[in-house]
């Protein structure tokens, strides 16, 4: 992992952190024994850091889903499946690299996996196209997703984007289109369909993907129709409230859940999952597996009229 990067309300742990370098830097050069501050510093780092992380907002969750070192698809893939295949093309326009999608073993079992990826520096972010999918992108997923279905295999989709890419190119290859069949063909596919948001989950980018039996979500995750600042330019002309934004279309596993809209919360490290990949991909890979053992107990021929159900109850409504 490189060195970490700190958002702006860890600002008080930074600046305690600076503290400690100094003083351990300064027990080295000058050969004292500064083992008294620096461990009292230690213990003041570890409440303030409770204090931060025990009562994050939504925007400062927002803010960790999308942290530079967060774990991407790719490294999920990594982690918790192995054997996996990358396949590529949507056999009509091209290969769209803001989807990752292929073949992979989970504990052994064949899978389909696809998944938003995005980049760790400017060149990877603009193969990436910073994770903002063309139509080629949602055209290659349902590819893939059908190839499932005629092989009998469970599909698994990653979700982490900020949302379809709306430039011009993308509007004359019907990226509204693409995302639409996506979603008729993923209602009603005779195989297991497991969704996780890992990260972002904005609006039809992240949907074109993410019709399935069981929704499962990252704690520090988030999912909307739109995100906060864009709310805010469109409420408020601006983007200075954003937070408020943030509050108001409950963005945040916990509003989800209690929403009906996924089914799991997924638990990070604590202090955001780009803190330890490794133990958040397990922790993703043990939810995945028990929701596919879930799934598993009902019959194919009930798989696609449950979940069919389990998008048209959700919200709310009133009938007059």
């Amino acid at each position: 992992m490189n060195k970490t990067t700190y958002l702006d309300f860890e600002q008080p742990i930074l600046d305690i952190d600076e503290k400690i370098a100094g003083l351990q830097a300064q027990s080295e050069a000058e050969n004292l024994d500064m083992s008294d501050e620096i461990n009292a510093l230690k213990d003041k780092r570890q409440k303030t850091e409770s204090d931060i992380f025990t009562n994050l907002t939504r925007w400062q969750k927002y803010q960790l889903a999308r942290h530079p070192q967060r774990p991407y698809s790719l490294d999920y893939i990594e982690h918790c499946l192995t054997d996996f295949v990358e396949l590529h093309g949507d056999r009509f326009f091209g290969d769209d690299q803001a989807i990752v999608a292929g073949l992979a073993k989970l504990d052994g079992e064949p899978i389909v996996v696809i998944g938003q990826q995005k980049g760790r520096n400017t060149k990877e972010n603009l193969k990436r196209n910073f994770g903002l999918p063309h139509p080629e992108g949602y055209r290659k997923a349902l590819r893939l997703m059908r190839m499932a279905a005629k092989f009998g295999r469970p599909i698994l989709t990653l979700i982490d984007t900020p949302g379809a890419f709306p430039g011009l190119a993308s509007e004359q290859r019907s990226v509204s289109e693409a995302i639409a069949k996506n979603l008729v063909e993923m209602a009603r596919l005779p195989v297991p369909i497991i969704v996780a948001i890992i990260g972002e989950g904005a609006s039809g980018g992240a949907l074109g993907i993410g019709v399935g039996d069981r929704i499962l979500m990252l704690e520090n995750a988030w999912y909307s129709v739109i995100n906060p600042e864009s709310c805010s330019l469109i409420l408020w002309r601006n983007r200075d409230e954003k937070k408020v934004a943030a509050e108001a279309m409950k963005i945040a596993a916990e509003d989800l859940i209690e929403l009906k809209v996924i089914d799991r919360i997924v638990p990070e490290p604590f202090g955001g999952a780009h803190r330890n990949h490794q133990e958040v991909a397990q922790n993703l890979k043990k939810e995945i597996l028990s929701a596919l053992r879930e799934i598993r107990e009902i019959p194919i021929e009930d798989l696609t009229k449950l979940r069919v159900e389990k998008f048209a109850n959700m919200g709310a409504w009133e009938e007059v």
